[in-house]
């Protein structure tokens, strides 16, 4: 028995559900969402919330059950406040600009890395800090990954891209022998 599919999802105010055939579809002040469902779970909306209710209980649909109301709720969340994802990056010549619809990185490669910006998404740069706001949290963290993953935080020195507050284990390095 899933916790989170037991209960019912409420929908917040400013955002329209409509169900047809296996179908979901949010709209909200920032933007609408649609995704498609597998049938054996039942998705039905009463007194303002989303109710999911398994059709039988396999084991995959036990599985599923949790998860469709995770993506539910992340997708009402997301047309109605939108997520946002904050990326640091530390290195001597490491810098990003937003040049339009691209985001221009200096890596200490030989070239500039450019990156087309996802509709969707708004990015903004300032000295250090990368901001990615979209209404979309599946969006938002593939292209925070995708930027970090360009140049990982090294151990010893702390260089590269990281998420904010995220914690960097650093290693000693090498000792002098005397």
């Amino acid at each position: 028995m899933s916790r989170l599919g037991k209960k019912p999802i409420s929908i917040p105010s400013g955002a329209d559900v409509a169900i047809t055939n296996g179908t979901v579809s949010v709209k909200g002040p920032l933007g609408s969402l649609s995704r498609n469902f597998k049938s054996p779970i039942a998705i039905t909306m009463e007194e303002g919330a989303l109710i999911l209710t398994p059709k039988d209980h396999s084991v995959t649909t036990r599985m599923l059950w949790g998860t469709y109301a995770s993506h539910l709720q992340n997708m009402l969340t997301g047309v109605t406040t939108g997520y946002e994802k904050k990326l640091l990056i530390e290195g001597v010549g490491y810098k990003w600009e937003v040049k339009g619809k691209d985001l221009t990185l200096a890596l200490g490669f030989s070239h500039h890395v450019s990156i087309p910006i996802p509709d969707g998404l708004t990015v903004t740069s300032e000295k250090n800090t990368l901001t990615i706001k979209g209404f979309d949290k599946e969006s938002v963290g593939e292209f925070a990954a995708r930027i970090k993953s360009l140049k990982k935080v090294e151990p010893y020195k702390g260089k590269g891209i990281r998420y904010e507050g995220q914690r960097v284990r650093r290693k000693q390095g090498k000792k002098s022998a005397k």
